[in-house]
């Protein structure tokens, strides 16, 4: 049955469970697959698919993909951790994403929805998409970007992003996609570790009705490569006065009007773990890192994840509300719901422009039955109330989704309410770049716990573990871990295949150390905490950031809180927590002193905040990640490390 009412936080009578509708669980993609298997539910599945990890990937390669060339062996570990997945196998995710629909009975299907910041809808079918990256990879080849090749992408989300990402791919080359409001250092740093001779941008894009000049950070950013950067192609998006400089800049348009671009253009056939593409991850460190992900693996995991966890058919509409320029977007927008032949939309612009109404009416407009976001875009649209949402047909929804970061149970359960109107299950996922794909994620017929990515999809193995590598008990959280290897893991970091070793497989020799701490409960399920950085120790008790700050949004005043902990002569640490009120609420000595109690109350006297600051907004990462470690540094005065993802 699915729970229609959901009680306030502090409630007795919450269920301890949120059960999926029975309809989607009978009809649910997973359970096809169990009963294939010989089994009645999936908890039975997934032993089978650990017991026979090698098989089961091996069944999803061909379940969903076209291949080449078969493989010769699916796992390769003779060189850990450097594993190797389908070897021999000869395949292009192009193919797989676009060529076979474009020239099957998906011709004339809807791929891509797109609607302008301005309101303007344009759609692309399949075969319509087949085109236009056609037409780009013959002006990448005729710029001279070969197989291996590294290539720049820097645009705002519109389409043509997705077009250059495929376009790259399909001749062989590596694309590294800078989110597209980099700053000018971002970009030139990630330039100079790519090494990249041809670089995509536009002339601006649209957010908030305000121009991003991509244009101008582009060019300071080129000026600074030191002459690596040879072709600069732009995208006239905005349409407003853009410096060209003669021998360098090209207009995307221009050179696809040039004779010959609309030939065939062949689909390079790849080996499995050829490199596909790279994506930076900021650090503690001043050095960014580029993660390397390689064309077989990577495709078999996103295709499978995003079949059994957000269960697409034919007829979903589905809506990843990230950027292509995270690994989200990656594997979310450009390349898992085109290998299964979906309809998507793309929205240009900004959650809450130019109303807070925007994303929901999307949603009705287009009959959104899928709504995959993350917890700070949830957050920051409750805090202008339900009278939003109310007012449009939510009703095709039918599942909703979490990514990012760990979501707050008072979010999760106005997500559950308000948007899902109590019928909608939330696949709460937990996956990182590295990981390319879902790792701990509920699915269609998984009973639920707010704030709970539940448990490793099938074929995953992880547990907690304490320092010395051992379980840790069911109160303590612990050290996130990943058992086995899996088809979509990061090959290495590009250029540095030691500090690939020495950042994911030496703390616990034998496990990949995911960096984050989570607790594992009674009934396995899991519950990420945060950052390894971000579990604080007060007194000897370990709390974790999101445990406090979780806390204080379910106050009804608290929008958004981050909480810190800063050394203390007596605690070892105190937690210090940053606060942005809801409308209608300011901050007062009162205020702050009813949440520190409000705090405690909610997780006890330990847990008690030393400070409560009242903040207009917080660091955060493009993606909508708070950056603790930035608003620790700064009040103890110390350096604040790599910034390039910083939110501006």
């Amino acid at each position: 049955m699915t729970v229609e009412a959901t009680p306030p936080a502090t409630s007795s009578t919450e269920p301890k469970f949120y059960y999926p509708p029975q309809a989607l669980v009978e009809n649910s993609n997973i359970m096809a697959y169990a009963r294939e298997k010989g089994f009645d539910n999936v908890d039975d599945l997934y032993v089978w698919t650990i017991e026979h990890a090698e098989q089961f990937w091996s069944e999803m390669a061909t379940r969903y993909l076209d291949w080449f060339q078969p493989w010769d062996q699916v796992l390769d570990a003779s060189e850990a951790p450097f594993y190797k997945w389908f070897t021999g196998g000869k395949t292009n995710i192009v193919h797989n994403a676009v060529d076979r629909h474009a020239n099957g009975a998906n011709r004339d299907k809807v791929a891509i929805i797109f609607e302008s910041e301005q309101g303007e809808t344009t759609n692309y079918t399949y075969a319509e998409l087949a085109r236009e990256v056609n037409r780009f990879a013959n002006v990448l080849k005729a710029q001279g970007v070969q197989q291996g090749d590294r290539v720049t992408i820097y645009l705002s989300r519109v389409p043509q992003l997705l077009f250059a990402m495929l376009a790259v791919t399909k001749i062989g080359a590596m694309h590294s996609v800078v989110y597209g409001g980099f700053s000018t250092d971002a970009l030139h740093s990630r330039i100079m570790d790519a090494q990249s001779k041809v670089l995509i941008t536009g002339d601006g894009g649209w957010m908030n009705n305000k121009i991003v000049e991509l244009k101008k950070i582009t060019d300071e950013a080129v000026e600074r490569s030191e002459g690596v950067v040879e072709t600069v192609i732009v995208f006239k998006r905005t349409d407003h006065d853009v410096p060209m400089k003669a021998g360098r800049d090209l207009w995307w348009h221009e050179l696809e009007a040039q004779p010959g671009m609309d030939e065939p253009c062949a689909t390079e056939q790849m080996d499995a773990e050829d490199p596909l593409f790279m994506l930076y991850t900021s650090g503690t460190t001043g050095s960014p890192k580029g993660l390397v992900h390689t064309c077989g693996g990577y495709q078999v995991q996103v295709a499978a994840t995003l079949s059994f966890v957000f269960d697409i058919k034919p007829d979903d509409i589905y809506w990843c509300a990230a950027d292509p320029g995270w690994i989200t977007g990656h594997s979310y927008i450009v390349y898992g719901p085109l290998i299964l032949g979906a309809t998507e939309v793309i929205y240009e612009g900004a959650p809450s422009y130019p109303s807070p109404a925007r994303w929901w009416s999307i949603v009705e407009k287009y009959k959104v039955s899928i709504l995959y976001t993350a917890p700070t875009a949830i957050r920051g649209l409750m805090r202008y109330g339900e009278e939003h949402p109310t007012k449009h047909d939510l009703s095709s929804l039918r599942l909703l989704g979490s990514v990012g970061e760990p979501i707050n149970p008072e979010a999760w359960r106005w997500y559950h309410r308000v948007i899902g109107h109590g019928n909608c299950p939330i696949m709460d996922t937990w996956w990182q770049t590295e990981t390319g794909a879902f790792m701990i994620t509920p699915n269609p017929t998984t009973p639920l716990k707010p704030g709970s990515g539940t448990k490793p999809f099938l074929g995953i193995e992880c547990d907690v573990l304490n320092e010395e590598g051992l379980p840790a008990s069911e109160s303590d959280d612990g050290l996130l871990v990943i058992k086995k290897p899996w088809p979509s893991m990061l090959r290495t970091i590009y250029g540095d295949p030691k500090r690939y070793v020495q950042q994911y497989w030496t703390r616990l020799p034998g496990f990949y150390t995911a960096g984050d701490a989570a607790r594992k409960d009674a009934d396995g399920y899991y519950w990420v905490i945060g950052r390894i950085d971000d579990v604080i120790k007060v007194s000897g008790y370990r709390l974790g950031t999101a445990e406090v700050e979780s806390a204080l949004v379910s106050h009804p005043a608290v929008a958004e809180a981050a909480a810190i902990g800063l050394p203390h002569e007596v605690k070892g640490n105190a937690i210090h927590t940053y606060v942005i009120l809801r409308q209608g609420y300011e901050g007062s000595d009162a205020l702050a002193d009813e949440l520190r109690k409000h705090v405690g109350k909610e997780l006890g006297p330990i847990a008690r905040p030393e400070t409560v600051s009242f903040v207009p907004g917080l660091p955060k990462t493009r993606s909508g990640k708070i950056m603790r470690r930035v608003l620790k540094a700064r009040a103890l005065g110390l350096p604040e490390g790599d910034l390039s993802t910083l939110e501006a």
